[in-house]
């Protein structure tokens, strides 16, 4: 038993049982739904996900559903969130040209209190629709992993294009642009 207590046996112990849990964990969880991502790579436009949410500056609920009919860029987002913050004027920026070809920036803050998240549309001037999803349940369906995360949505209500992480003018050019010259 004295050798079990020697610092080197025991540290080989420890990092053995740390490897098997790890092991363990990684074969039972689910991980990170990624079928959107493989959709929309092969050429894809599978449906949108349900949405339906309360409004972020309390103006009753708002359903994705609402916006059939329009290029919907939804924008899962915190305000603790830096790169949402550096995101933020770029998409109020787009959302106001893409309100011109009939569409909108859907913006859902997720895992934030209210009060931080109505400071931070205020402290941006953001005037595109944004909805609270306190909880985060909506966005399993969407497979977001991390914020900001974006996924376009075309006139059909189907995803035609995501971006994990920051969306730059580029994505917006070549994702968004086209699909509003498309027209209704």
């Amino acid at each position: 038993m004295k050798r079990l207590t020697k610092p080197i046996p025991l540290a080989a112990l420890v990092a053995v049982a740390a490897l098997v849990g790890l092991l363990a964990y990684g074969v039972s969880s689910k991980g990170t739904d990624d079928s959107l991502d493989k959709a929309v790579a092969s050429g894809k436009r599978p449906p949108a996900p349900a949405l339906d949410l309360p409004r972020l500056d309390g103006g009753g609920r708002a359903s994705l559903a609402d916006f059939r009919g329009k290029v919907v860029l939804v924008n899962y987002w915190a305000s603790w969130c830096p790169p949402c913050r550096s995101e933020a004027p770029l998409l109020e920026r787009w959302h106001r040209r893409m309100l011109k070809g009939g569409g909108t920036v859907l913006g859902v803050d997720v895992l934030d209190t209210s009060d931080d998240a109505k400071a931070f549309v205020r402290e941006h001037g953001l005037t595109y629709p944004n909805l609270r999803d306190g909880d985060g349940k909506t966005q399993g369906r969407f497979g977001v992993a991390g914020y900001p995360e974006s996924f376009v949505i075309d006139r059909q209500g189907r995803v035609a294009a995501l971006r994990r992480g920051t969306v730059d003018d580029e994505f917006m050019r070549t994702s968004v642009v086209p699909l509003l010259e498309q027209g209704s």
